[in-house]
């Protein structure tokens, strides 16, 4: 569907076709009728489908010819990488139109809170928070919300993943109980839909099923030790001399620094990007890589999500991810617009099923290769494992016994399967 089709200003329509945009996503095309006729709405939809325009464009819609300064929207995301991103594409999107936006994140200095405190004080028409960085302006009591006509959660799995549900209802509280609710998520858990009852009014909703990675995308696993993954990386790079975009994925901020580390010993320019960062030096890596002054940046997965930057050769999972929909957010960073990269995958005894998860949410079943000989035999892949997903990931799991007396103690966890991870 054409954008000229859904109803968009004459303003909007310019700015989108100054930006080269003619045809509406399938989120988009569902998405924006649903949020100009105020109604509330829940979207599935993962990253990559245009989740952003489909709620700014409708409100930028609503906000042109407002006249006074009062904050009308909200917007809330899990990190401010997406804040900043988010707001981006307000100024954008608002090129032809007069709307004032501000985004509201940690990690700045002493400026940087006047200029957010200020923008919070005298009002600005869209505010693109994260939610640890609004609550600390809101305890100061200068926040003046009682005007927000909408409230947006971006990300909401990823928020409610990161601890922020009592942030989240903390913020709501100072919102007035008549806006429009509009929330976007990558994966629909119980606890979404449990918070989605909780503040939303009779909710439409549309769901896009997660998608397998791109065609263009070649899969590959490596079963590997923890002590051989560096190994197994080292090899993988040396083989791709001529890709100039790569990122390497793993669980911890921790890791990132040693990763990094490794690497430039091996003689790899490689930068890692977390949240140990301030936010200018995050934002420069983020700059030197798109630009492609950096070559290998290693990362959490604050980088799986929302954050656009364009011809990734390859990415590599250090360490698979917890959530099968995850993988799909990493991979996804590459074989973007038609293009092809490729995604690896290190596999040890412990992510077994991590991984046979994965192949069950894209169909796809992986070879599983050995690590390069030099560095001696990896874990044998297992159908079955002792390591399960899901549930409390420190529950141990006991031999069943026969009902009898009970005896004191002595029970023991069954070989290794009550492991911590």
């Amino acid at each position: 569907m054409k954008f000229t089709e859904l109803n968009l200003r004459p303003e909007l329509l310019e700015a989108l076709g100054y930006m080269g945009f003619e045809t509406a996503t399938p989120v988009q095309e569902k998405a924006i009728p649903i949020i100009l006729n105020n109604d509330d709405i829940i979207a599935c939809a993962q990253t990559g489908t245009g989740k952003t325009g489909a709620f700014v464009l409708p409100i930028l819609n609503k906000l042109i010819g407002k006249k006074d300064t009062n904050v009308d929207t909200l917007i809330i995301v899990p990190t401010r990488e997406l804040a900043i991103q988010i707001e981006q594409q307000i100024q954008g999107l608002s090129y032809f139109i007069s709307v004032g936006s501000m985004a509201i994140y940690g990690g700045g200095d002493g400026k940087d809170w006047s200029i957010q405190k200020d923008a919070l004080t005298n009002g600005v028409d869209i505010v693109v928070a994260t939610p640890g960085k609004l609550i600390s302006h809101l305890k100061l009591g200068y926040v003046n919300f009682k005007h927000v006509k909408h409230l947006v959660l971006d990300e909401a799995d990823r928020m409610l993943d990161m601890g922020f549900i009592d942030d989240l209802k903390t913020i709501m509280s100072h919102l007035p109980k008549e806006r429009q609710n509009l929330m976007f998520s990558a994966t629909m858990p119980n606890n979404i839909k449990d918070l989605a009852k909780r503040f939303m009014k009779n909710p439409k909703e549309i769901a896009f099923a997660v998608s397998k990675p791109a065609a263009g995308v070649t899969q590959k696993m490596y079963m590997s030790h923890e002590n051989q993954k560096i190994g197994v990386l080292t090899h993988i790079l040396k083989e791709r001399k001529d890709f100039d975009s790569i990122i390497v994925f793993t669980s911890s901020k921790m890791k990132v620094s040693d990763i990094v580390r490794s690497l430039r010993k091996g003689g790899f320019k490689a930068t890692g990007i977390s949240s140990n960062l301030d936010q200018d030096r995050r934002e420069e890596v983020l700059r030197g890589f798109r630009s492609k002054r950096i070559r290998i940046l290693v990362a959490t997965d604050v980088m799986s999500r929302g954050i656009d930057i364009k011809e990734i050769n390859m990415v590599v999972n250090y360490d698979v991810p917890h959530d099968a929909e995850d993988y799909v957010h990493r991979v996804g960073r590459t074989a973007r617009a038609n293009t092809k990269g490729e995604a690896f995958t290190l596999i040890n005894e412990k992510d077994m099923h991590k991984v046979r998860k994965i192949e069950r949410l894209i169909e796809t079943k992986f070879e599983k290769l050995a690590p390069p000989e030099a560095l001696g035999p990896g874990p044998e892949w297992s159908e079955k494992s002792n390591f399960k997903g899901g549930g409390n990931r420190n529950k141990r799991h006991f031999h069943k016994k026969k009902k009898g007396p009970r005896k004191p103690q002595g029970n023991k966890p069954a070989g290794n399967s009550g492991a911590k991870k």
